[in-house]
C-alpha cells in the first residue's frame, strides 16, 4: 500500500495548545477558507473540551489534579438543599432588576422571584420582542398583576447601559436586588464600540457601568431600617481558565487569546468586581457565583458555527448539563434565599450556597487594579 507523506502545509502548521494560538508559516497558509475554519474549530473545541467538559467524562477528581481546585464543583447537583417556593420569603416592597431576564436562568430567576410578591421587577433584555414575550410567559405562570417592566439593555453599548439606568432611576426610588446575570460566551473575537474585548466589555464593563449608575439608588435603599440590598454577579468556574491579570486588562493581549480564554477572563473579572464592591461598599451585600453546568442558549454561537462543539454538546450534554431550573438555584439563593447574616460579603459561591475561595476573590490588589482600570476605560468613553 502506498504511504502518503505529510504535505508541507501539514508539517508547517503548529498548534500551540498551552498558549492557545495557531502559528503557520507564510508559505503554508491554508489554501482555502474552509481549511482555516476547520483549524479554528478544532482549536475552539480543544479549549472547550479540555477546560470545561472533558475532565468530567473521565472523573471529577482528574479535573482537580490536572486543572485547579474547585473545578469539580461545576457539577450542579451539590450543596445546600434549596427550594425557591419555600426558601424564599415574601419580597413585598422590594424592587428587583435582573439582566438577561428574557431566557435561560435569567428568566427562571425572574419567574421564581415574581412568585413572592415583589413591588416591581425590571426584566432587562437586549431584544424587545424576547423581553416582552418572557414577561408574558412569566405572568401566565404567576399572576397578571405582578409588576414586571421591560428594560432595554445592550451591555456591549455604554449609551444603552446609561439609558437603562436612567429608566430605572426615573421609575423607582429604591433598588433592593440587582442580579447581573446576562452575558455572552466564547463568541468570535471582536470589540465593543468603546474598545474593550467583546466578552470582557459585555460581561464585565457593561455590568460595572450599570451598577455604578445605580449605586446611589442602591445606597439610598441600604440606609433604610432593616434593609437588605444585594448585588449578585453570575460568574463561572471557567474563571479557573483565565489568563494572568495583566492579560485580562490588556485588550491587545486578551484579543490574541482563544474564545474560551476570553470568556474565562470575563468571569474572573466578575469575581474580582463582586469582591471589590464588597470592600468599597460594605453596606451592600455583593457576591459572585457559579450556576453549574447548564444547558442554555450561551452555547448557540459556537454550536451554530462549529460542528464539533455542536455534536460534542449533544453527546455529553444529557449527562453533564443541568436544567435551567437547577441552574437558577444558586443565584436565587444568593439574591433572596439566604439570610443576610449567613452570607459572606464579597465571597464566591458554587451550587448551592457553597463558599469557595479562589485567587480572584481574595486578591484585593487585583480587585483594586481592575476597578481602577474599568473606571479609566469608562472615563475615556465619557462615562
Amino acid at each position: 500500500m502506498e504511504s502518503r507523506t505529510p504535505s508541507r502545509a501539514q508539517n508547517a502548521v503548529t498548534e500551540r495548545v498551552l498558549n492557545k494560538e495557531v502559528v503557520t508559516t507564510a508559505e503554508s497558509q491554508p489554501s482555502s477558507i474552509s481549511t482555516r475554519q476547520t483549524l479554528v474549530e478544532y482549536r475552539q473545541l480543544l479549549e472547550f473540551a479540555t477546560g470545561l467538559v472533558l475532565p468530567y467524562t473521565l472523573h471529577p477528581l482528574l479535573a482537580i489534579e490536572v486543572y485547579h481546585p474547585g473545578i469539580a464543583s461545576m457539577w450542579p447537583f451539590s450543596g445546600a438543599t434549596f427550594v425557591p417556593a419555600t426558601s424564599i420569603k415574601s419580597l413585598a416592597g422590594k424592587v428587583i432588576l435582573v439582566t438577561g431576564g428574557n431566557n435561560g436562568i435569567g428568566k427562571e430567576t425572574v419567574l421564581q422571584l415574581a412568585k413572592h410578591n415583589p413591588q416591581k421587577i425590571y426584566l432587562a433584555s437586549r431584544t424587545e420582542s424576547k423581553g416582552r414575550d418572557a414577561i408574558a410567559s412569566i405572568k401566565a405562570q404567576t399572576s397578571e398583576n405582578v409588576d414586571i417592566e421591560y428594560l432595554p439593555l445592550d451591555l456591549s453599548s455604554l449609551p444603552s447601559v446609561k439609558q437603562a439606568a436612567d429608566q430605572v432611576i426615573s421609575h423607582s426610588d429604591r433598588l433592593d436586588i440587582l442580579v447581573l446575570n446576562a452575558g455572552i460566551m466564547a463568541v468570535p473575537p471582536g470589540k465593543t464600540p468603546s474598545g474593550q474585548d467583546i466578552q470582557l466589555g459585555t460581561n464585565h464593563v457593561g455590568h460595572f457601568l450599570l451598577t455604578k449608575l445605580l449605586l446611589p439608588t442602591l445606597q439610598k435603599t441600604a440606609k433604610e431600617h432593616s434593609s437588605d440590598v444585594r448585588v449578585v454577579s453570575v460568574s463561572s468556574e471557567a474563571h479557573n481558565l483565565a489568563p494572568d491579570f495583566d492579560t485580562i486588562i490588556s485588550t491587545e493581549k486578551l484579543t490574541a487569546t482563544g474564545p474560551w480564554t476570553r470568556y474565562a477572563a470575563s468571569k474572573a473579572a466578575n469575581i474580582m468586581f463582586a469582591a471589590e464592591m464588597a470592600r468599597r461598599y460594605p453596606a451592600l451585600t455583593s457576591v459572585s457565583l457559579h450556576p453549574g453546568i447548564i444547558k442554555t442558549d450561551l452555547y448557540l454561537p459556537n454550536a451554530e458555527t462549529n460542528i464539533l462543539v455542536r455534536w460534542g454538546a449533544k453527546i455529553v450534554g444529557p449527562v453533564l448539563f443541568g436544567t435551567v431550573a437547577t441552574g437558577a438555584l444558586n443565584q436565587l439563593w444568593a439574591a433572596a434565599g439566604v439570610k443576610k447574616e449567613e452570607i459572606v460579603n464579597g465571597a464566591y459561591y458554587t451550587p448551592v450556597g457553597k463558599h469557595r475561595t479562589n485567587k480572584w476573590s481574595t486578591d484585593a490588589d487585583a480587585g483594586r487594579k481592575l476597578w481602577e482600570w474599568t473606571e479609566k476605560e469608562l472615563k475615556s468613553a465619557g462615562y
